[in-house]
């Protein structure tokens, strides 16, 4: 009796991770192998990712909430000391936007800060 292999499934397989692969360079595309190398490469890639976009991210708050404290006459750990110790609840996406987009807002907070 002769060897029964479902090539229907296997194939489907694969057109699924060359389909995925369409507009890589060169034989990254349509080599099988070196595409499903690249691939499973690219989602390491992805997931490191992730993780380093929220650091990257707080790393530009944190840089944008310093330029407008050094306005005001604070460093930014002085000015995250005083916003923790007057109780005032406010993350730094938040700080961060009001200090690029509503200068006026941030100016307010940190008044609000000082006096307290």
């Amino acid at each position: 009796m002769p060897r029964s292999v479902n090539h229907v499934a296997s194939r489907a397989r694969r057109k699924k991770i060359l389909k995925l692969t369409r507009g890589y360079f060169g034989c990254r595309r349509n080599v099988w192998t070196v595409a499903k190398n690249t691939w499973e490469k690219g989602l390491t890639y992805a997931y490191r990712d992730r993780k380093d976009k929220k650091r990257n991210f707080r790393a530009l708050w944190i840089q944008r909430i310093n330029a407008a404290a050094r306005l005001e006459d604070l460093s930014y750990s002085k000015l995250m000391g005083l916003i923790h110790k007057s109780g005032i609840e406010i993350n730094r996406k938040v700080l961060a936007d009001l200090a690029l987009n509503n200068p006026e807002a941030f100016k307010a907070i940190v008044e609000k800060v000082k006096n307290a």
